[in-house]
């Protein structure tokens, strides 16, 4: 048997998210049709991350086990041929039996991407929030540095939820403004379900005026989702990362 690691970019417009569900278009069961169709064997494919709905990746990490001895080219080349335009296998290794997508994940990124201008995009739209009010970048900035670290992240977990675990760490934050576009980066160890979308829809009532930048302190501490703001939409949201050992 032979355990591959795929990393894979999509645009997850027309997905209901990652995970497979009945009569629904997901990315994991894209895969698992194009791994069918190259090798007419029926298996799971593990994500290292259940994107939701509408959230695209530039660097999502599946992997699966298989009794198929083919190269890593021969792999990337045959489930290309197989997968929609929208998805597409941008590399593939052969791993250790140990390596599992999610379990042996250490770290990742993801980016959230405003457009902030009074104007609607029309090309990007899929792939930003359009928020037409001028926000405050430094306010916006001071409130995410104050969730660095290790905590329980409960006010941003939307539920209903299976996890029973609310610790994050998260390691880094960063905001960067290129004219009317607004980059929000996370760096964690593991993210809690529409936990980013929910702490940048709260950091946008900061960048509106609408909350101080000290009130993430308090909200983290209330471990109340009513405490903080709604979610942002998924549109803007990229997987951009995994990391492992």
């Amino acid at each position: 048997m032979s355990t591959i690691k795929l990393t894979l970019e999509y645009d997850g417009t027309a997905y209901a998210g990652w995970q497979r569900q009945p009569d629904q278009p997901t990315i994991q069961s894209a895969i698992e049709t194009a791994i069918f169709g190259v090798t007419q064997i029926t298996v799971p494919v593990i994500g290292a991350g259940r994107t939701d709905s509408g959230v695209h990746a530039l660097g999502q990490v599946a992997s699966f086990r298989i009794n198929r001895d083919m190269t890593p080219r021969e792999w990337t080349r045959a489930l290309n041929a197989h997968l929609p335009e929208n998805i597409v296998v941008r590399s593939v290794e052969l791993m250790p039996d140990s390596f599992h997508a999610r379990h042996s994940a250490k770290g990742k990124l993801y980016e959230y991407r405003i457009l902030n201008r009074p104007e609607r995009a029309a090309v990007e739209r899929n792939y930003c929030w359009h928020v037409h009010r001028t926000l405050n970048d430094t306010a916006i900035s001071t409130a995410g540095i104050t969730l660095i670290g290790s905590h329980d992240f409960s006010s941003f977990q939307t539920q209903p939820t299976d996890n029973d675990d609310p610790i994050c760490h998260l390691q880094r934050f960063t905001l960067l403004r290129e004219g009317d576009q607004l980059r929000i980066a996370f760096y964690a160890d593991r993210f809690l379900k529409q936990m980013i979308r929910s702490i940048v829809g709260t950091l946008l009532e900061v960048g509106l005026g609408k909350r101080s930048p000290d009130s993430l302190t308090t909200i983290l501490k209330a471990r109340d989702r009513s405490a903080a703001g709604k979610t942002a939409p998924p549109r803007g949201l990229f997987l951009v990362r995994v990391d492992y050992d």
